[in-house]
């Protein structure tokens, strides 16, 4: 049973690997057609939140707490970290780089959330422990391949032009088969990198969030609609001109109906399942398989270049996120051996609950 339990978890992350890498290709697409990227961003989650209000509505009705204004402005800060500030980032970085390219640089995720809590004083690190030094040498590790893929080009690699290369001139009229800029790189580079600190931030302020208030389709739900709101005024400050916001049935209303319904309505349960059933370490040992995805779609279907820097800047980035999820690993086979044992030396004679955090 358990092992049936596994394997549909295991069978289950990889699907999402796969949705979520033929997002990304979906969003370069729609950007390459000329879609400005906060309109696309605005467009997803309103999508999303379409999608998932009335689910979270439906299965949580009864369950669902009242709604306190620290509560309503951690959502908001969820949806404002998390889901407008953190995506729009992350759409002009892959506009001004490649699917590829940033898709490498997210894997940075665990890193930035490591550093992030280091500055909030939420973790302390422990450098006389394997678990801390695993941690902040992973973290140091995939600076680096960052640093490196940002500055470093290298050679063209030949294998995936070996790959087949369908044409696709009716989903977009603009393909982006000319190299990166150096400028872009840098600029597209910091872009993602903040984007994975945002994310980190949301991280934080969800995990909060969650404790008072568990109901995760409602949580959401309701960060979707924080996030659709704030991506509508941000897009709006830019472009008034409806020409700009209509959809057709083209490749900008399949990509915004792809992030918004799939990507983040429908994936949404999927991973909170194997979230609840195997823990977030599962989850992000998993990340890795993206960028593979993301590197063969993006070769096949947009054409794009892979370079010995991106290579080993990615070897390097997924390297350090290993190092970091075996230092929390450990960490937290630690502090349940110190629990255990704290638990054995307590006598039988005290009789009284002991409540652990």
């Amino acid at each position: 049973m358990m092992g049936s339990e596994s394997g549909r978890a295991v069978a289950a992350m990889v699907s999402l690997q796969l949705l979520f890498s033929a997002l990304q290709v979906f969003i370069k697409l729609a950007l390459n057609d000329g879609m400005d990227a906060r309109v696309l961003v605005a467009y997803r989650f309103m999508f999303a939140a379409t999608f998932l209000c009335p689910i979270a509505f439906l299965r949580e009705r009864k369950k669902r707490p009242p709604l306190t204004m620290k509560v309503v402005l951690q959502l908001f800060l969820c949806g404002l970290f998390g889901f407008s500030i953190n995506q729009n980032l992350y759409v002009l970085a892959i506009k001004l780089t490649s699917a590829t390219y940033i898709t490498a640089i997210s894997n940075l995720t665990p890193a930035t959330t490591f550093l992030l809590a280091i500055l909030t004083r939420l973790e302390t690190l422990k450098l006389k422990k394997p678990a801390g030094q695993a941690k902040l040498l992973g973290t140091l590790v995939g600076m680096g391949g960052a640093m490196l893929l940002t500055f470093y080009k290298g050679p063209k690699i030949m294998v995936l032009d070996q790959l087949p290369h369908p044409k696709f001139a009716h989903l977009t009229e603009n393909p982006q088969s000319h190299p990166i800029s150096t400028g872009n790189q840098i600029i597209g580079s910091f872009l993602g990198i903040i984007s994975c600190f945002t994310y980190a931030t949301w991280l934080v302020i969800q995990a909060k969030v969650s404790k008072v208030y568990p109901c995760h389709y409602s949580i959401a739900a309701m960060v979707c609609l924080f996030g659709a709101l704030q991506s509508t005024v941000m897009a709006l400050c830019v472009h008034r001109d409806m020409e700009h916001w209509r959809l057709g049935l083209n490749i900008r209303l399949y990509s915004s109906a792809y992030a918004g319904l799939v990507a983040s309505g429908s994936a949404f349960p999927l991973l909170s399942w194997c979230l609840r059933k195997k823990g977030p370490l599962f989850i992000s040992v998993f990340s890795p398989l993206m960028l593979i995805f993301v590197a063969l779609m993006s070769s096949i279907i947009l054409n794009e270049a892979l370079h010995l820097g991106s290579v080993l800047g990615s070897v390097l980035i997924v390297g350090g996120l290993y190092m970091v999820l075996w230092g929390k690993a450990k960490e937290a086979a630690d502090l349940s051996e110190d629990e255990n044992q704290g638990k054995e030396s307590i006598p039988v004679t005290t009789g009284g609950e002991n409540e652990m955090k």
